[in-house]
Order: C-alpha cells, then structure tokens, then sequence
C-alpha cells in the first residue's frame, strides 16, 4: 500500500495550468475570508471588553440608524462578492476552454464504474483501467460519463473535477507539466467500494507515451507454457470471459462489467489501487475479492490452488 500511495494529492501542490488557475482562486477567497474573520473576530472581542457589564443601572444610550454604516456594511460584501464572481467566471473560462487548446489534441474516453475506472483512447483503439497515460506538458481532453451511478473523476495536482453521469457525457481538460504519477479518486460518494476506487495518472514524455500506446495495442502473448495455456482455457471456459477481455484469447467478454486484462501486468496496483499488482496479490484478489475489497461485484469462483495458479501465469504472462 505505501508503494501506491505514498505521496499525497492535493490541491495545494498544483501541476498543470487549470490546477494553477483553480489555486490562484482558492488562495485569493481564503486570505479574503481570513481578513474578514480577523476583523469581525477582533470588532467583536472590542466589543465584549468596551461594552461590559459594569454593573450600572439602566441602559446605555441608544442609538436608531445610522446612514453610512448601513451603506458600508451592505456595499463591502456586495463589492468583495462581485469581485470573487467575476474571478471565479474567469477561473471557469481559463479551465474549461470552449476550443481545444492544442491543433493535435489528445482524447481519452473516461467510464467510470462501480468501483473501477476505464480509460479508452479511440485515436488508437488502446483499453486500459484505473491508470491513465498521458503525456507530460499537453491538453488531454477527456470525455467522462458513468455505466451505472454518479461518479466524480478528480486528480487534484491535474485540474479540476467533474461528475460522471449515466447517460450524459461531460468533457473536460487536464494536463501535466512534468512527468510523473498523480493520484486521485471518486470524489462522489458512490456505493460500498467508493473508498477503493483510486486513479493513477502516469504523466510521460511524448516518446515514452508513444512506446506505451504502441505496446498496449498489442495483443496477449501465445501461452508459452504449459500452465499459461490452462490458465487460458481456464479464462475462456469460466466466467472471466464473461466479464473480462484479453485481446489475443479469443474471449469477447463484457468489458462494461470488468477491466480489460490484456495487458494486467503493467498496471502498478490491482482492484483500482486496493493492492500493488504482484503475481501473490493477484492469486488472493482472485480467490477471494471480497475479502480485499468489500462489496467488490467479482465473485469467488472456489477455485483450486492448481487452478489460481494457472490463471495467475496466464495474466501475468509478459510479451
């Protein structure tokens, strides 16, 4: 757990224009908000020691209206208020562009389920889970919508976050300065395994991005070995194809209900960031999901250790 999740993602350490824009309003309505909690905290502690009880008979003298201390107290909130409007349309305008900034931009198809995300990029045909690539220093424009309930994509150095909703796509722009791994999550409460449904993106330079795509559209090596080669009969004749996909084993299964296994090896973790991806973690995960990530729709299939072994060589079979 600490090799995925080590570093903290905030919103405080901004690594891309839009986080920055995000940031710069963030800081400018919090030092707003904190003069105005030293000034009404300070005028009220003024206050109780100015106007204590000394203990004198009858009231003090009272005063009935006052002109400019209504208009100040009503033309200084509504002056701060226009003022953090008008910042906050330009902060909107600056992250959410009506154009794509770039002439050659990257699109990534977000779906989010419970409790996994998939990442389709339709430029190359490449599928993946819960680890998004993009390269480091360009827009990538990312089209988000849901199979089943609301969900929230947010990596909080990237920029900002927005809901995936069944049915109705929304679109949104992220970007990376520098390569490296940002982490992130479902920001939307969204059912029992909403903790543990995790986002890595993997920001990389534009030719490591490329020899990534390059090698994710490849297929799932041949079983070389006898074990791999009942490890791919076990897939195909079991319900893993029903609800998986490794492009290569000739199973066509749901891809909608579980993540595209073809290339499950070069994925750090496993159950959308619940365990690093190690060939002993993925023989737990599969002989008992939900023992490590409850509620998780996968279910125990009761299979034979020489069984878990199998599959375990299949899917972790290297090109």
């Amino acid at each position: 757990m600490h090799n995925l999740y080590s570093s903290v993602a905030s919103v405080l350490n901004p690594a891309s224009p839009y986080a920055r824009e995000i940031g710069r309003l963030f800081w400018i309505t919090f030092w707003i908000s904190m003069v105005i909690l030293v000034f009404v905290a300070t005028f009220v502690i003024f206050n109780m020691i100015r106007y204590r009880d000394r203990g004198q008979d009858g009231l003090p003298p009272q005063t009935h209206g006052n002109t400019l201390l209504e208009v100040t107290w009503t033309a200084v909130p509504l002056a701060i208020l226009t003022f953090l409007f008008v910042l906050t349309m330009q902060t909107m305008a600056a992250v959410s562009p009506p154009q794509h900034p770039s002439s050659d931009p990257v699109h990534v198809d977000v779906i989010a389920h419970q409790w996994w995300w998939e990442f389709r990029y339709p430029d190359s045909g490449v599928v993946t889970a819960n680890e998004l690539h993009i390269p480091a220093g360009k827009s990538v424009q990312i089209q988000l919508t849901s199979v089943d309930v609301i969900h929230d994509f947010w990596v909080p150095e990237l920029g900002r976050k927005m809901d995936a909703v069944p049915g109705h796509p929304n679109t949104m722009l992220i970007q990376a300065d520098d390569p490296g791994v940002y982490l992130g999550a479902c920001a939307e409460y969204c059912g029992a395994g909403h903790a543990w449904m995790r986002i890595r993106v993997v920001a990389q330079t534009a030719s490591d991005y490329q020899s990534w795509l390059t090698a994710q559209a490849k297929p799932h090596p041949a079983p070389r070995t006898l074990a791999e080669a009942n490890g791919k009969a076990l897939f195909v004749g079991l319900t893993c194809s029903s609800c998986h996909v490794v492009n290569g084993s000739g199973a066509t299964g749901g891809q909608v209900v579980g993540p595209d296994l073809t290339h499950l090896p070069d994925r750090q973790s496993l159950a959308a960031g619940v365990i690093p991806n190690t060939p002993q973690n993925l023989r737990d995960w599969i002989a008992d999901p939900n023992s490590i990530k409850p509620g998780a729709h996968m279910p125990n299939l009761h299979l034979t250790p020489q069984q878990l072994d199998a599959l375990v060589a299949y899917l972790e079979e290297q090109p």
